[in-house]
């Protein structure tokens, strides 16, 4: 519940607007009370009396009107959580870059409170280069987004760029600001790995992978969240790293990211390898770039050092040991098989062949296998809420 939760609430101009009724009617029911304000663009697809009507309190859009004029300065410090649903593509980029032409965009330059942004756009414009830098950018200043999701779009195209429905946007606020108690790790030690490993052929090229680093990251905040010391040992990714009380431990190899884990395994309740650490490695680095040849090039590889099953060699009583597997084929028996052989309690499997599931999506579908013999399928969701299902699902059965 969010009774008594003050929620200042921004709708742009998108077609998506009609969803901002349904999600003040949502948390207003919650018991929140809700602030709304409208770009000027907006009220042509959602009227202000509606919005009005709903959260019973004046909807605000001018900075000036012919009687008074808005204290932009005041709304953010009276919010709990500014929410900006349906984000458009023309205002992220404003935000972005701090343009100022209406009340909705004074209000997000003065605000004092957190901001949750959830986009709504056409799936080409959600994958245009700038849109990608602009959301990154507004995660660089502390920004929370909330995950697009996938389905039929207003071009008639089918898609990446529909808004979050208003239950998950719901459902986003009170996980992430309203929950009453939230510090059932506190005094836990976490160790989490996250994104991809380089390994490097010569002073240019690597062999990697397509992990953006998301899941990993969206993990270390949930334990964060919960009041565990947490440790991220992360390879090279473009998420920008907000100062959040994490201890981030950048690396690039595999055997990089080997050494960071041994060294601070031992002090860890609970470890999540949710990296995907390269298999194999150039036996030789070159030093100089590898010029073109008119033949071929062949170069050999060596294994690097399994992390997972290293430190489940070294596992004690009382600390728990998860990894991940993502497969493309026997998805179930891998799983299962990793799970014994690397002596962990827990394996969470994705597939590549389960759509919004695997490397560069804002979503996941996980199945989690425990040591126990239990398995539990969960559809998919946002890598957020995925990360708390994993949570949820370590305190339920381990109670560590």
């Amino acid at each position: 519940m969010m009774q008594g939760k003050k929620i200042l609430l921004g709708v742009c101009g998108s077609i998506a607007a009609y969803k901002s009724a349904y999600l003040v009617r949502h948390l207003v029911k919650q018991g929140a009370e809700v602030k709304v304000i409208l770009t000027p663009s907006a009220k042509d697809f959602i009227s202000p009396l509606t919005l009005s009507t709903l959260s019973k309190n004046p909807v605000l859009s001018e900075l000036f009107d012919e009687q008074s004029w808005t204290n932009h300065v005041m709304l953010g410090r009276w919010a709990d959580v500014m929410l900006v649903a349906p984000a458009s593509c023309n205002s992220i980029a404003k935000m972005a870059n701090g343009l100022c032409d209406n009340l909705l965009l004074a209000v997000y330059l003065s605000a004092t409170c957190p901001v949750v942004i959830a986009p709504a756009m056409d799936e080409d414009m959600w994958h245009h280069p700038s849109t990608k830098e602009n959301i990154v950018k507004l995660q660089a200043f502390g920004n929370k987004i909330i995950p697009v999701e996938k389905g039929e779009l207003a071009s008639g195209l089918h898609g990446d760029g529909r808004m979050a429905e208003p239950e998950s946007i719901a459902e986003f606020l009170q996980q992430n600001f309203f929950l009453t108690s939230n510090k059932g790790l506190s005094g836990k030690k976490a160790l989490v790995t996250a994104g991809p490993t380089y390994e490097p052929i010569d002073p240019v090229r690597f062999i990697g992978n397509h992990s953006s680093g998301k899941m990993g990251w969206e993990l270390a905040a949930e334990l964060k969240k919960r009041g565990a010391e947490v440790i991220l040992v992360s390879g090279p990714t473009q998420l920008a790293f907000a100062d959040n009380g994490i201890k981030l431990i950048r690396v690039n190899t595999a055997e990089e990211m080997f050494e960071a884990c041994t060294n601070v395994f031992d002090k860890a309740d609970i470890t999540i390898m949710a990296a995907a650490v390269a298999d194999y490695t150039p036996e030789q680095k070159e030093t100089e770039k590898i010029k073109k040849k008119e033949d071929g090039l062949t170069i050999k590889l060596t294994k690097t050092k399994d992390i997972l099953q290293s430190l489940g060699t070294k596992k004690k009583k009382g600390q728990f040991l998860a990894g991940f597997a993502l497969e493309t084929n026997n998805e179930e028996a891998n799983a299962i098989e990793k799970l014994k052989k690397k002596n962990a309690d827990m394996i969470v499997l994705n597939s590549l062949n389960d759509t919004g599931a695997g490397f560069g999506h804002d979503t996941n579908k996980v199945t989690i296998f425990t040591s126990k013999g239990d398995k539990f399928i969960y559809e998919t969701r946002s890598k957020t809420q995925v990360a708390k299902d994993i949570i949820d699902k370590i305190t339920e059965l381990y109670e560590v």
